[in-house]
Order: structure tokens, then C-alpha cells, then sequence
């Protein structure tokens, strides 16, 4: 099989799962009393969406390029993960404001009810974000996907945790306490994906020492200067660079063909840059810096 329709297997799964995980809370939801069961329902709901999304960036980001996408369209999933990252923010504050409300309005729960809902969103969540994974390590989409789910399953623990205080206790302020803290981490993690997503869409340089780029380009006897760099992300897995190159004026075109391929080997070999292309020059450029 291959990555398309593995992906989208995933992605059917987790939807599927996810819709019968808010259709269950929402039940247990109005029927035991439990506010946090009904906001984590709503929260399934949106990840419903979020989750279609994700696929529907994947499925375009497998299309060739052609004339208008040169570059191919690898960013519909950069874009994805950017949207659905604001969303995981925008709604990890919410909790936090809704928790603190709860804290000041305390309200009746049926903890067996609230407890034996919360395993079935638990397991199915915890299932969801297995599913997602291993796609997440190297895909932002996917990624962004994976922690809200994983959201999604620490909700879940906190809604357990609480449900065994109330039954035991009767402190119902422990449900949103446990949210904020949860909150806290999710918006660490989410916040990290709209950082990256925002650089890659912003064309910034990955994370690769530039001068360490050009001493290791250098190290090839013709090239004796490099200026005018450009370094950027298509997406997370594809590092391009652009660069202008000033060689020996005893370099002839045969030369300069396996210059070229000397190059893109050492610098995907030493710094995965994946596509790189050069102009090579005599004395053009040779008073410029690395980035002019």
C-alpha cells in the first residue's frame, strides 16, 4: 500500500472514532450533568473538522506539480497544520476560561456516569492518537492532528481523575483544575506547531548554520567564494537552496556539470538539503557577503 492510501485509512479511522466519542459524550454529557463531558464533546466535534481538514491537505499535498505549482503543493498540509494549530489555541484558552468559571460555580455530577463515559472517550481517543503516531514525527499535518487527539486523551484522564474524586470526595473543583494543567502543556505543544508552520510559510531559514553551508561548499578546490544564499522550507521534510557560486576561470563546462553534483551530494549528505541550485560566476558577485 502506499503513503496516500495508508494516510487516509488513518484518517477514516480516527474520524469514525471521533464522531461516536462526541456522540457518546454528549449523551453522558446532558444525562449525568457533567459540563466537562459537554465541553469535551463540543471539543470532539471540532476536531471532527479539524481531522477532515488534515486529510483533505494531505490528499492535495500528494499532487505532482505542474505549471502553476512548480514547487508542488506540499504547504496545503503546512497550512492545514497552521489552521488547525490557532484552532487547538483558541480552543485550550477557552478550557482554561470555562475551568475557572466552574471553580466559582461549582455544579452537581453523577461521577459514575461522568466516570464510565470518560473510559469510553479514553479509549477511543488513546486508539486515535496511536493511529496518528507514527505520521506525526515527520508530517506538521499530521502532527497537529496527533495533539488534538492527544488533547483529546488527556481531557479524558482529567475527566477520569475528577470522576473518582467526586465519587469519592464529592470535590468537583478537581475537573477543572486538572483542565487548566492540561491546558497548560497543550498550549506549549500547539504553540510550537504555529511557530514552525508560521517560519516555513514566512520562507525562514531551517535551523542550518549558513557559514557552516558555505565553508563545507568551499571545500570543493574550483569554488573559491560564495555569495548571494538563499535557504528556505518548501515543508518540513524538503530544505531548498539558492546560492551563487564564484569558481577558477580554468573551469569548463564539464567541470562545472560534476561541481554540481559534487555539491548537492555534500550538502544533502551533511545538512539534508534536498534541491539545491546554483550560478556559478567568475568575478561577479566576488566583493559581496554570504547573503547579499
Amino acid at each position: 500500500m502506499d503513503h496516500e492510501k495508508v494516510t487516509g485509512k488513518r484518517f477514516f479511522y480516527v474520524t469514525a472514532l471521533n464522531v461516536i466519542i462526541t456522540i457518546t459524550e454528549f449523551i453522558g454529557g446532558f444525562v449525568s450533568g457533567s459540563l466537562g463531558l459537554i465541553s469535551d464533546a463540543f471539543h470532539n466535534l471540532e476536531d471532527s473538522l479539524s481531522i477532515v481538514i488534515s486529510f483533505a491537505a494531505n490528499v492535495i499535498g500528494q499532487r505532482k506539480n505542474d505549471v502553476q505549482k512548480t514547487f508542488g503543493y506540499k504547504r496545503a498540509e503546512i497550512l492545514a497544520a497552521f489552521v488547525n494549530s490557532i484552532v487547538l489555541v483558541v480552543i485550550t484558552v477557552m478550557m482554561v476560561f470555562e475551568s475557572f468559571k466552574r471553580l466559582t460555580q461549582p455544579q452537581s455530577i453523577n461521577g459514575s456516569l461522568m466516570m464510565i463515559v470518560s473510559l469510553i472517550g479514553l479509549a477511543a481517543n488513546f486508539v486515535s492518537m496511536l493511529i496518528l503516531f507514527s505520521g506525526s514525527k515527520n508530517n506538521l499535518n499530521i502532527k497537529a492532528t496527533f495533539l488534538h487527539m492527544l488533547s483529546d486523551t488527556l481531557s479524558s484522564v482529567g475527566v477520569f481523575v475528577a470522576s473518582i474524586f467526586v465519587i469519592l470526595f464529592k470535590w468537583n473543583w478537581v475537573d477543572p483544575v486538572i483542565t487548566i494543567l492540561i491546558a497548560i502543556w497543550l498550549l506549549k505543544e500547539a504553540f510550537s506547531v504555529v511557530i514552525e508552520t508560521v517560519n516555513i510559510l514566512m520562507e525562514a531559514s531551517p535551523k542550518i548554520d549558513l557559514d557552516a553551508v558555505s565553508a563545507a561548499i568551499l571545500t570543493v578546490p574550483e569554488i573559491v567564494k560564495v555569495h548571494h544564499v538563499h535557504l528556505w522550507m518548501i515543508d518540513e521534510n524538503h530544505i531548498m537552496l539558492d546560492a551563487h557560486i564564484n569558481v577558477k576561470k580554468t573551469c569548463n563546462m564539464d567541470q562545472l556539470d560534476h561541481l554540481y553534483d559534487v555539491v548537492d551530494k555534500l550538502l544533502l549528505d551533511k545538512f539534508q538539503i534536498t534541491h539545491v541550485t546554483l550560478q556559478a560566476e567568475c568575478s561577479r558577485g566576488l566583493d559581496n557577503s554570504l547573503i547579499d
